[in-house]
């Protein structure tokens, strides 16, 4: 199974793909970690986090579908928050396979905000976005839709 995550920044995706990976033979593949650690000097500005992301998706998918043919599930930490991204996921468990969960928080702005500022005030992520960058995000966020046909749960609280 490929549990995929879509919600804006700070909406609680990987609060959400920890817990879902708490189940057995199930690994948690996470964008930011991987990131963080690649591309750690790499990472200051939007367009930044988007070259870097693309780089990441073409070598993970590979890794992700034999981890997936071999039987284990997994749970892709990464903000499919676009339908190029989505298709992208797609085509790793039409490859392998397998079937599929789509996991969309849809929490308003004004909460992702507060999180964020939450977030960045404890210092417990890897990167830290400013209100601006925020903004400039989420003006790239487009909700699934069933036309995509994804196995979809929402969340519309904390997940």
């Amino acid at each position: 199974m490929l549990h995929m995550i879509c919600g804006k920044i700070a909406a609680g995706k990987s609060t959400l793909g920890r817990r879902l990976a708490d189940a057995p033979a199930t690994v948690l593949i996470s964008e930011d970690d991987w990131l963080s650690r690649l591309y750690k000097d790499e990472q200051k500005t939007v367009a930044d986090y988007s070259r870097n992301s693309s780089r990441l998706r073409e070598p993970m998918g590979a890794h992700i579908e034999a981890l997936l043919k071999a039987g284990l599930s997994v749970v892709l930490d990464f903000p499919l928050n676009t339908p190029s991204t989505r298709k992208w996921a797609r085509s790793l468990f039409e490859k392998a396979g397998v079937g599929h969960r789509m996991h969309f928080l849809d929490v308003p702005d004004d909460v992702c905000r507060a999180r964020l500022h939450r977030r960045n005030a404890a210092g417990t992520h890897d990167f830290a976005a400013n209100d601006a960058e925020f903004d400039e995000i989420t003006s790239y966020f487009v909700a699934p839709s069933e036309q995509e046909g994804f196995e979809t749960t929402i969340y519309r609280t904390d997940p």
